[in-house]
């Protein structure tokens, strides 16, 4: 996978865990709001590689 589409996944999963998140609250509903802060952290962790790729990619430029 590219950075990019790393980013674009962590950034919608984030969001989507979010929503569940908000909407779990508003039921009282405990397990949709694990679901939703889980998918959330996937989210970052999405995001943090594609950050880290770019980064391996600008050293690798340089060399």
């Amino acid at each position: 996978m590219s950075s990019t589409t790393d980013k674009i996944k962590g950034v919608a999963n984030e969001a989507a865990g979010n929503v569940k998140q908000a909407v779990g609250k508003a039921t009282d509903n405990k397990n949709l709001q694990a679901e939703g802060i889980a998918q959330e952290r996937k989210g970052e962790a999405q995001q943090a590689v594609g950050k880290a790729k770019d980064a391996v990619k600008k050293t690798i430029d340089k060399i």
